[in-house]
């Protein structure tokens, strides 16, 4: 099975998910950001206009079989999108997911709070730009027996 991907302007984002919802595509299978920030000339069509981060999401129909890939722009300066848990309550953890490791708002998410990360955590993990610091290792001196 092929699968349709569909580049959707982030201010269609609930709208565009909602119209498959309709059309039988009931199971958001997949949601989850990519930061472009190291690879900002990627391949897109020319109408779509690169950002630093992309939300893609999967949807599923199972009569007949088949799925979707919705992917959105959404620009550094303003990392918000329309959160899809009103048609696709199982986007709940997703997004809350994207949110913690991205710093992506979803607009209308019932508890938007972190998930993965404690609660005090300064940053998210996954932005390209994120620090991840470092930890000296020391090695113990290795004895041969001979």
């Amino acid at each position: 099975m092929s699968m349709r991907v569909v580049h959707v302007p982030r201010d269609a984002w609930r709208s565009q998910a909602e119209a498959f919802h309709d059309e039988g595509y009931g199971l958001l299978a997949d949601l989850t950001a990519v930061d472009y920030l190291q690879f900002p000339q990627r391949e897109l069509p020319a109408e779509v206009e690169p950002q630093r981060f992309e939300v893609v999401c999967v949807l599923r129909r199972f009569e007949p079989v088949d799925a979707v890939r919705l992917r959105t722009q959404v620009p550094e300066d303003d990392p918000v999108l329309d959160s899809l848990t009103s048609r696709y309550p199982g986007a709940e953890a997703f997004e809350r997911e994207v949110f913690d490791l991205f710093g992506i708002t979803f607009r209308g998410h019932p508890d938007l709070s972190r998930i993965l990360m404690p609660e005090d955590w300064e940053g998210h993990p996954l932005r390209k730009d994120y620090s991840v610091g470092r930890v000296p290792v020391q090695f113990k001196e290795v004895r041969r027996h001979r």
